[in-house]
């Protein structure tokens, strides 16, 4: 299995996952075109996006799924609250066909293809919210963006995880200090929210197994955090808990709109 994240942030979220026969796009927040110069420049097929899940209705995660699902005629999984919001949602203008549509519940696992697929809880202010839990011989990859608190399912999705791409989205005094106003500093901050930096990294620090060997952080706020101050943040809180990055596990940041490399998920 392999990965590579095509957006991160509120400009657009695009996250694949693929092996040689078959791959998953989870969210379909970057432009279609954007996306198919990304997969020619990396010699990647389209045709290998057999299938499309959604984490949530907000415009940054499904802008392109209604046009992504016509041209490689691939189905879209979502729960029906979260399908309910695609149809509402004035920014997506290729609405996902009916006979597209796929109807996913939480903690139920589904198989496509070399995947088994476990939906998840996330909390956040959206018609509905999830994250994935993705396993593949053996490897488990999670995934959770766009998380106003960890619950206590999330914590056992990250001990279960090899490979984890969690929310950092801002650092708690850039927020305070910023310049957005009250009601929307008081919404990312609540717990319908997004995670800022310390609280993220602790709760991998508590929750992380041994077999964790790789963390990406997700969603940076661009005006509310730094990718060189998250990662300060994640390299301090996780030395408190004895935990040494780049030796117990490795830490990256995902950019906001430039592709990451492509890895190996051993």
């Amino acid at each position: 299995m392999q990965f590579v994240c095509f957006g991160s942030g509120s400009s657009g979220n695009c996250y694949y996952l693929f092996t040689p026969t078959s791959g998953i796009l989870i969210d379909a927040g970057v432009g279609a075109r954007a996306l198919k110069k990304h997969f020619r420049d990396r010699g990647l097929p389209m045709n290998h996006i057999k299938h499309i899940l959604i984490t949530h209705d907000h415009a940054d995660h499904i802008k392109s799924a209604g046009v992504l699902s016509e041209e490689l005629n691939s189905p879209v999984y979502a729960t029906v609250k979260v399908h309910d919001g695609i149809v509402q949602n004035f920014v997506v203008r290729k609405k996902v066909a009916d006979n597209r549509k796929i109807y996913i519940d939480k903690n139920e696992q589904i198989k496509l293809d070399d995947f088994i697929i476990t939906p998840f809880s996330v909390p956040h202010d959206s018609q509905d919210c999830v994250g994935f839990k993705v396993e593949c011989d053996g490897c488990v990859f999670c995934l959770m963006t766009d998380v106003g608190y960890v619950t206590d399912d999330m914590k056992t999705f990250i001990n279960e995880a090899d490979y984890l791409v969690i929310e950092s989205n801002h650092d708690k005094d850039m927020l305070k200090m910023g310049p957005y106003p009250e009601y929307l500093k008081a919404r990312i901050a609540s717990q319908l929210g997004h995670l800022d930096n310390q609280s993220s990294a602790q709760v991998v620090a508590e929750n992380a197994s041994e077999r964790l060997k790789h963390v990406w952080l997700c969603h940076l706020s661009e005006e509310n955090n730094h990718p060189e101050l998250a990662r300060k943040t994640w390299e301090t809180v996780l030395r408190n808990y004895g935990i040494i990055v780049d030796k117990d596990f490795r830490v990256d940041i995902l950019k906001r709109r430039t592709p990451s490399i492509t890895y190996d998920l051993i």
